[in-house]
């Protein structure tokens, strides 16, 4: 059986989600499974405007962004949007296209809205003849996934499930899954040689703060302020702001180990007692499953104000209006014992760790 896991490279989260089900795949499986990026099957020239479009809209006009992702989610806009869609990727996605017939796969597995829309156009069409699962790699969910060639739609919650059901997909179709994440969030080590490798006080609150692929958020402001604490430290993770991780650096802040693009986030999670982060998918996900309680800040209107908002559903995490409200809930946490168990507790409600197990099993 041959199996196409295929994401666009927008945003780190659709990566790592499908990469999380590919590499389960090949080892677990005798599937033949293929991974690719979509955009990798479009012009050199469209797959950097689409790149950098984005980047700049959530980076720097965030409200346009957000603008935008309402707009395109309101019911009366969908047949334009649905007609522009083909139009664009029909013209866009011809070499994706080309690949998918000439592969015809068994299973298609997404991890973007982009690639399901083309293997829907497709299937619409008679041309393949793959099943179509579409996973959703947020906790909200847009109507730019939707899709009436998909075969099934996995999703982080019940909530998520209520949701699409009100969008008018049959219930038959939705399997509540979780977000996929990489099996090494499921299998954490010794949370004391953790703190030994990486360098850290064995008996002080560990705060990690993770500012997105992109680096967004007042983290020095957050850091100056702890700093000030004699009980924290604190590992920042920058990502890609290869910037702000310089400036960090320069500054020398007492407590904190300043990183920029890392390969153990899984180590970094277990080792903390608290993440302040941006609320992407795969972030919250992987947050969930390592039970560590989440503070939030600088949503990106759209997608992450929709994290949030599901997440309150469940009493997990919190978003302070300001950074001395950020403070305020670490020395919450840190000082009071009720408080953080009370947050580990509510992690385990949204966990799910066999999310990538689950998706898998959906394929035969």
């Amino acid at each position: 059986m041959k199996i196409l896991v295929i994401h666009a490279s927008a945003g780190a989260g659709h990566l790592k989600a499908a990469q999380a089900i590919y590499d389960a795949l090949k080892k677990n499986t005798s599937f033949e499974a293929v991974f690719a990026d979509a955009l990798d099957y479009t012009s050199p020239s469209f797959k950097k405007f689409y790149q950098r479009t984005y980047i700049f809209l959530v980076t720097g006009m965030s409200w346009l962004w957000g603008f935008s992702f309402e707009l395109l989610d309101r019911p009366w806009i969908q047949p334009l949007m649905r007609s522009a869609r083909r139009f664009y990727n029909g013209f866009n996605a011809r070499r994706l296209s080309a690949f998918l017939k000439d592969r015809n796969f068994d299973y298609v597995v997404t991890t973007h809205f982009l690639p399901s829309e083309v293997v829907a156009a497709l299937k619409r069409t008679g041309e393949i003849r793959s099943r179509l699962i579409t996973v959703v790699t947020d906790f909200d969910v847009h109507r730019i996934w939707l899709n009436p060639e998909t075969d099934y739609y996995a999703v982080a919650s019940e909530w998520t499930a209520r949701k699409l059901q009100q969008l008018g997909i049959a219930g038959g179709k939705i399997r509540v899954t979780g977000i996929p994440v990489n099996e090494q969030f499921l299998h954490p080590a010794d949370r004391g040689e953790l703190k030994k490798k990486l360098g850290l006080k064995e008996n002080v609150f560990t705060v990690l703060i993770a500012t997105g692929s992109f680096g967004i958020g007042p983290i020095e402001e957050i850091l100056q302020i702890l700093e000030r604490e004699d009980d924290f430290q604190t590992l920042v993770v920058c990502g890609h702001n290869r910037r702000l991780f310089e400036r960090l650096r320069g500054r020398n802040y007492r407590g904190a180990e300043i990183l920029g693009l890392v390969d153990n986030m899984h180590e970094l999670m277990a080792a903390s007692d608290c993440m302040v982060t941006k609320p992407g998918g795969l972030s919250i996900a992987e947050a969930l499953v390592s039970h560590l309680p989440m503070i939030f800040f600088h949503p990106i209107p759209g997608q992450e104000t929709g994290n949030v908002r599901v997440l309150r559903e469940y009493g997990i995490g919190c978003m302070p209006a300001n950074v001395p409200g950020i403070a305020g809930e670490l020395r919450k946490l840190k000082s009071f014992r009720d408080a953080h168990l009370t947050a580990l507790k509510q992690t385990q409600r949204l966990a799910r760790p066999a999310a990538v197990r689950d998706i898998i099993a959906l394929i035969g």
